[in-house]
């Protein structure tokens, strides 16, 4: 399956956060932008980077009108520790089991290694993809684009 393009309908779902609460992708609409941020594995180098470059900046990626949501195919209680020690304040989902499903409706699932691509979506809050970026493993993401995507759609 291919990532959704901007400008189509982001792929619903729901899984479980770190707190083994249930998050569903729609519930936002009507209320918040949701920035939807696929990574590898908790506890990886990168993935480390990344999300705690987030939580260092976290009013540029999450605030009153967009929601950011970190997922990957760890366990969520797996997340749970992760987000303890690194001191995320943000969801991470947990796209567990079915293992990959979520990942693999965004076009960023790779089957053959069990993990998520690093894939970034943007969605509006009528449920529309307005930014989309995949990267490959090993590949770091440019959050100044995030920033950027996220400043246009609220402009």
């Amino acid at each position: 399956m291919a990532a959704p393009e901007v400008g189509t309908d982001a792929p619903d779902f729901t899984v479980k956060d770190q707190d083994n609460q249930e998050i569903t992708l729609s519930s936002f609409r009507g209320d918040r932008n949701v920035l939807l941020v696929f990574y590898p594995f908790a506890f990886s180098g990168t993935c480390r980077g990344e999300l705690s470059a987030v939580r260092d900046d976290l009013a540029s990626f999450q605030n009153d009108d967009v929601q950011i949501l970190a997922i990957s195919v760890d366990h969520p209680f797996a997340l749970k520790a992760w987000a303890d020690a690194e001191g995320y304040r943000f969801p991470l989902l947990s796209d567990f089991w079915p293992h990959g499903a979520v990942a693999a409706s965004y076009g960023v699932f790779q089957q053959d290694r069990g993990m998520a691509l690093r894939g970034t979506f943007l969605i509006d809050k009528t449920g529309v993809v307005r930014f989309a970026e995949v990267n490959q493993p090993g590949e770091a993401r440019d959050q100044e684009q995030w920033k950027k995507a996220v400043a246009a759609l609220a402009g």
